[in-house]
């Protein structure tokens, strides 16, 4: 996923890695080869309209709002049609209380309509307050967590591995995440929750004390959950 990032000078566009403490624990629990994390792309301002989220300083806020409203007003006032005037109008309206479209309760029609302007904040925007601003990973996870997105792991021997999936997914969308032969042949999801696999002290012994359990394709993916994906080849 990409993160914009507004006014952070710690934060040079490029990929980075999620850093998770639970990844950690799992991979020393398994004594995996390998660990790897989810990687997210920082981009600048200027690459904007591919971003996910935008991460901005809590001071830089009003910033995201005064560039859509400058859009807004200049779009306005050579609009076409009653409609788009009035859209328009609504939108300065939300903007000029200090308000971030995404979260104005636009409705779809609203929302399809408004899509070509590329507005700033109709985006999610992840709001970095003064304290948060040293701490990258810390950011980068405050800005995953404002996209919509959760993380699942993998766990064994080969490798230990986090998985970024937008919350509500299922245990078969997850499955694809991982690899499409297993969502196309996907059987089941043994789940065990991350905290049960930690303080159990690994799967066999989470399974011994009774926490995995056998989930179906509808079961929605649980942030942390550690997941083995049984399918038919």
């Amino acid at each position: 996923m990409k993160i914009s990032v507004f006014s952070i000078s710690g934060l040079a566009p490029g990929k980075y890695p999620l850093k998770d403490s639970r990844l950690d624990e799992a991979e020393r629990l398994t004594g995996s080869k390998k660990k790897t994390y989810v990687q997210v792309e920082v981009v600048g301002e200027d690459a904007v309209a591919e971003a996910d989220v935008i991460l901005v300083p809590a001071e830089n806020r009003a910033d995201l709002i005064l560039r859509d409203l400058e859009f807004v007003e200049n779009r306005l006032s050579r609009a076409e049609g009653e409609s788009e005037k009035s859209l328009l109008a609504k939108l300065k309206g939300i903007l000029e209380k200090e308000e971030f479209i995404l979260s104005a309760g636009l409705s779809p029609e609203e929302q399809k309509a408004i899509a070509q302007y590329g507005l700033l904040t109709d985006k999610p925007v992840a709001v970095a307050q003064e304290a948060e601003l040293g701490e990258r990973g810390a950011l980068l996870a405050k800005a995953v967590a404002a996209a919509g997105y959760i993380s699942f792991f993998t766990a064994g021997e080969k490798e230990s591995r986090a998985w970024l999936v937008r919350k509500g997914a299922s245990a078969w969308e997850a499955s694809g995440a991982v690899h499409s032969d297993i969502q196309k042949g996907f059987i089941r999801a043994e789940i065990i929750g991350c905290n049960d696999f930690i303080n159990a002290g690994g799967e066999a012994k989470a399974k011994q004390a009774g926490k995995m359990r056998l989930e179906p394709k509808e079961y929605l993916i649980q942030d942390g959950d550690v997941a083995n994906f049984r399918f038919n080849k």
